[in-house]
């Protein structure tokens, strides 16, 4: 079962991680995404585990856990097409026509000697 593990410290390496979920089962490979041009972590990360149980048990323990001040956030890691089908969902709905807005809740706006400001 594959493992999202988000905010994790940007001194952090692979072993690490590994380290933090041996506890709870068998870890079959660790992946921490890096910068290729600044080589360092981008703050997040994989963790495969191949027995559901213990990587279930991982998440609920380790979720919101602290870490060298930051709070990890672990999750079921989602297939990237369904992450990216999400983020085309997100970046479409976001889409918001101004004129339109703007016939809608026409408000003129008054000098300020009418506005009752005084």
């Amino acid at each position: 079962m594959e493992i999202f593990v988000g905010s994790i410290p940007f001194k952090w390496k692979e072993m690490d991680l590994e380290e933090l979920f041996t506890p709870f089962g068998e870890v079959t490979s660790v992946k921490i995404i890096i910068d290729k041009i600044t080589r360092q972590n981008k703050g997040f990360g994989f963790v495969s585990m191949p027995d559901a149980s213990s990587a279930n048990a991982a998440i609920k323990a380790l979720e919101g856990f602290e870490i060298d001040g930051r709070k990890i956030s672990v999750s079921i890691s989602l297939p990237k097409s369904e992450v990216d089908s999400r983020k085309k969902y997100l970046r479409n709905s976001k889409r918001v026509d101004y004129k339109t807005l703007k016939n809608q809740n026409p408000k003129k706006k008054r000098p300020p000697w009418e506005r009752n400001e005084y």
